[in-house]
C-alpha cells in the first residue's frame, strides 16, 4: 500500500487562518502536537497518514459549520485517540485538555466491549453516543464532521462496509443533520450516501440532473426576475439551483424516485428584511404563485432558526420552488443556529434544550427504534396554535398528545382529547397546519395505552410514555415478585421475618440490589431467578441449610387486578382468556406474557420452573376498559334476540350488525359491548356457552 504524508505545516497554515483572534487557541495547537504524537505511524486504508481524518475532521467544523471553539476543534483532534490509541484514556485526555474536552471525546467513542453481534454492538455504539450528546450536543457535530469527511474517503474501503455506512447516514447522521439545521452538510451527506447506496441509479438519476442544469429554462425565469426586480427598483441576486441526489430520496419507502415535482429551486438575496416581501411581491407579478403555497419562515422561522419566503409556481409545465432570503438568512440555512456555540457557556435555548431532549431519548434503552425517532424528526414540520395564539411548531403528522406534551409535560400527562374546530378529537388525533387545539385535560393522570407511542412523533412525548409505562410495568412487577418470593420461601420453609432483618440487607448488598423494592421488581420482571435468592438466603443466613426439601414441577401462583397492556401481554399464539383457570405466564422485563397451558408454542419454549407462574385474575376487582368485540358465527335474529334479552344488565350494548350471511337465516353477527369488569365478562361468556350458538371471542385489552 502507498502511504501519502501529511502536510502538517500547510495544515497549520489553514487553521491559523480560520482561528485568528479565536480565545483560548493553545488548546487546539496542543491537541494537534498531541494527536500527531498518538497517531503516529498510523496509516487509513486509502494510504493516507491517520491524523489526516481528525485533522480535516476539526477543519470541516470550523471552515463548513462556523464552530471555531478551539476546544471542540481539540476534541475533533483526539476523537479518535482512546479508541485506537492503547496508551491513551479518556483520563489522560482530561489531565492533558480538561473535563470538558473529555466528555466530548468519550462521547464520540465506540463501546468497548464486543458481543459478537454486530448489530447489537452498533447499537450500543449509537447510544453510547447519543447519551453523550444529551449531555454535549457537541459531540454529535464532530460526529457528524467525522461522517462528512468518511463519505469522502470511502472508496478505499470494502464494498460491504460502504454499504453499512451508507446506510447508517441515510437513516441516521443525514436527518440528525437536518435537525440541527446544517443543511449544507445534510445534502452533501445524503449525495455520497446514495451514490453508495444505489450505484445504478443514482448514476442514472445524475444523467438526469445534468440535462436539467442544460435546460434553458431556469435561465429565462433568472432573466425575466431581474428585469422585473430592476423595474421595481428591488436590488437582488437571483440565481437557479438543481436539487441534486438528495432531494430524489423517498424516506418512507426507502428509495430513489425517478422524478420529483419540483426539481429546481430560484434562490433570490436581498439586502435586509423588508426587501424580502418587496422581492415576494415581484414574483407574484412575475409568475403567479399556486395558490396557498406562499409560507413566510421570516415571521415563524423552523425551529433551526431558518428563516425565509417560499413561493410555488407552475412555468411552462414545471413547478418551481422560489426561496428569497437575506445574506444572513443565507449563511444560516446553511449553518443553523450553531455558530461557534457551546453548550459549557450554559446558554441552552429552547432548540438546543430540545435536541438534548431528543439524544437523552435515542440513548434510552426504552426505544427498539431510534431511527424512527430520528426520521420522525427530521421530516418537514407543521405549525399549530393554542388557544390563546401562541405558536406551536411539530413536526409533520404529529397528534394532539405531541401538541400537548410540548405545551407542557403536565398538560400531557393528563390528555384527554382535544377541540378543534368545535369538535372534540382523540389523544392520537393527528395535527395539520394552521389547527388551534385546546387540550381537554383529567384531573389525574391518564394510563395511555402502549399503541399509541408509536403514533407520536417528539421525542419529549415518546420519553414521557416510555417513563409512565416503565413505572406502570415496575409496579405490577414490584407485587408479582413479593408474592412470588413469599411462596418459595414459604415452600422452603424459610421464615418471612428475615426479610426486614439486618442479615436480609446485608444479603441484598452482595447481589448488588439496591432494595427490597428493586429486589421485588428483578424477581417479578425474570432478571433475578428464585433460585439464586433462595440459596444465597440459605448460604448466608441459615448455614447452607434448608428446612424443606427444593420444590420441584408446581408453579408459583399469582392473582391479579389489572389488564394493563403495558404489564400483562395477553399471547396472540393461543389468545387465553382472563376469566378461565387455566392459563399460566412466563416473567419477562416487558411485562406477563400470559398464555393458555395447552399452548403449543408455550410448550417449545424453554424455561424453568422459578421462570413462570400460574396466574388468575380477581374478577370482580379487574376492569375492563376498553370495549370489546364477540363474533357469532351463525345464529338467526331470533336467537340473537334471545341471547340479548338474558344477558347481564351490567353489559352495555354498543353495537349489533350483520357481517356476512351463510344463508338469509343464519347470518354471521358482530357484537359490541363493554362491561366494567372481568366478573361481568365472565357471566357474558358462560351464558353464550349455554346457549349452543357458534362464536369466537378474544380480551381486548
Amino acid at each position: 500500500m502507498r502511504r501519502i504524508p501529511f502536510d502538517l505545516e500547510a495544515y497549520r497554515n489553514q487553521m491559523q487562518t480560520l482561528l485568528a483572534g479565536s480565545v483560548g487557541a493553545p488548546v487546539f495547537w496542543e491537541a494537534l502536537d498531541f494527536a500527531t504524537s498518538a497517531h503516529f505511524d498510523q496509516w487509513r486504508k486509502s494510504g493516507d497518514a491517520y491524523i489526516y481524518h481528525p485533522c480535516s475532521v476539526a477543519k470541516i467544523l470550523a471552515e463548513e459549520m462556523d464552530i471555531l471553539n478551539p476546544e471542540i476543534l481539540a476534541a475533533a483532534l483526539l476523537h479518535d485517540t482512546v479508541e485506537d490509541v492503547e496508551e491513551v484514556t479518556a483520563e489522560v485526555v482530561g489531565q492533558k485538555f480538561g473535563s470538558y474536552v473529555q466528555a466530548i471525546v468519550e462521547g464520540c467513542t465506540k463501546v468497548t466491549h464486543v458481543s459478537g453481534d454486530s448489530q447489537l454492538d452498533h447499537r450500543r455504539t449509537h447510544r453510547k453516543i447519543f447519551s453523550g450528546a444529551a449531555l454535549r450536543p457537541e459531540v454529535m457535530l464532530v460526529k457528524l464532521a467525522d461522517r462528512l469527511h468518511n463519505l469522502r474517503t470511502l472508496k478505499a474501503l470494502p464494498e460491504r462496509k460502504r454499504q453499512r455506512i451508507a446506510d447508517e447516514t441515510i437513516d441516521i447522521y443525514a436527518p440528525l443533520a437536518t435537525i440541527f439545521g446544517l443543511f449544507n452538510l445534510k445534502r452533501e451527506m445524503y449525495n455520497l450516501a446514495l451514490s453508495y447506496k444505489f450505484p445504478k441509479q443514482g448514476a442514472k438519476l445524475k444523467g438526469h440532473i445534468r440535462q436539467l442544469m442544460q435546460d434553458p429554462i431556469g435561465g429565462e425565469i433568472v432573466a425575466e426576475l431581474q428585469r422585473q426586480a430592476q423595474e421595481y427598483h428591488v436590488v437582488c441576486d437571483v440565481t437557479v439551483r438543481v436539487k441534486e441526489l438528495w432531494a430524489y430520496y423517498d424516506m418512507s419507502n426507502r428509495l430513489l424516485l425517478k422524478r420529483i415535482d419540483t426539481p429546481m429551486e430560484i434562490l433570490i438575496v436581498v439586502e435586509d428584511t423588508m426587501s424580502c416581501y418587496h422581492a415576494l411581491g415581484v414574483v407574484s407579478q412575475t409568475f403567479r404563485p399556486i395558490p396557498r403555497t406562499v409560507r413566510d419562515f421570516i415571521a415563524n422561522p423552523k425551529p433551526t432558526g431558518y428563516q425565509g419566503l417560499h413561493a410555488r409556481a407552475i412555468i411552462k409545465g414545471q413547478k418551481f420552488l422560489f426561496k428569497i432570503r437575506t445574506r444572513e438568512m443565507a449563511r444560516q440555512a446553511q449553518r443553523g443556529l450553531i455558530r461557534n456555540w457551546t453548550s459549557k457557556s450554559g446558554k441552552q435555548g429552547q432548540f438546543i434544550r430540545e435536541i438534548q431532549e431528543m439524544f437523552d431519548v435515542l440513548g434510552s434503552e426504552d426505544f427498539v427504534s431510534y431511527r424512527d425517532v430520528i426520521a420522525a424528526s427530521g421530516k418537514k414540520e407543521i405549525y399549530t396554535y393554542t388557544p390563546q395564539g401562541d405558536l406551536v411548531c411539530l413536526p409533520f403528522r404529529s397528534t394532539v398528545l405531541d401538541f400537548a406534551f410540548r405545551v407542557h409535560t403536565q398538560i400531557g400527562t393528563t390528555c384527554l382529547g382535544a377541540m378543534i374546530r368545535n369538535k372534540r378529537v382523540p389523544p392520537d388525533h393527528i395535527l395539520y397546519d394552521g389547527d388551534m387545539v385546546r387540550i381537554i385535560r383529567s384531573d389525574t393522570p391518564v394510563h395511555f395505552d402502549p399503541k399509541i407511542l408509536n403514533d407520536c412523533k417528539t421525542p419529549r412525548t415518546r420519553a414521557e410514555l416510555a417513563k409512565s409505562f416503565r413505572l406502570r410495568r415496575r409496579k405490577v412487577s414490584q407485587e408479582v415478585g413479593y408474592s412470588l418470593l413469599r411462596q418459595e420461601m414459604l415452600r422452603y420453609g424459610i421464615p418471612f421475618d428475615i426479610l426486614a432483618g439486618d442479615g436480609f440487607q446485608k444479603l441484598l448488598g452482595k447481589i448488588a440490589v439496591e432494595n427490597i423494592e428493586d429486589l421485588f421488581i428483578r424477581i417479578g420482571e425474570g432478571r433475578l431467578r428464585l433460585r439464586e435468592v433462595i440459596d444465597r438466603i440459605k448460604e448466608d443466613l441459615f448455614g447452607g441449610i434448608s428446612p424443606l426439601v427444593t420444590p420441584t414441577g408446581a408453579f408459583n401462583r399469582i392473582e391479579l387486578t389489572t389488564l394493563d397492556p403495558v404489564s400483562v401481554k395477553l399471547s396472540s399464539c393461543c389468545k387465553p382468556n382472563p376469566t378461565a383457570k387455566d392459563n399460566c405466564a412466563l416473567l419477562t422485563e416487558k411485562g406477563l406474557s400470559v398464555h393458555h397451558k395447552k399452548c403449543s408454542r408455550l410448550h417449545e419454549i424453554k424455561f424453568q420452573r422459578e421462570d413462570a407462574v400460574n396466574i388468575t385474575w380477581k374478577l370482580r376487582e379487574t376492569q375492563v376498559n376498553k370495549r370489546q368485540v364477540l363474533y357469532i358465527l351463525k345464529a338467526s335474529r331470533q336467537e340473537v334476540m334471545d341471547v340479548l334479552n338474558a344477558l347481564p344488565e351490567e353489559m352495555e350494548l354498543i353495537n349489533l350488525k350483520v357481517l356476512a350471511s351463510y344463508s338469509s337465516l343464519h347470518p354471521s353477527w358482530e357484537m359490541i359491548f363493554s362491561v366494567p369488569d372481568l366478573h361481568v365478562l365472565s357471566r357474558v361468556l358462560r351464558y353464550f356457552d349455554r346457549s349452543a350458538i357458534p362464536f369466537e371471542y378474544y380480551l381486548e385489552s
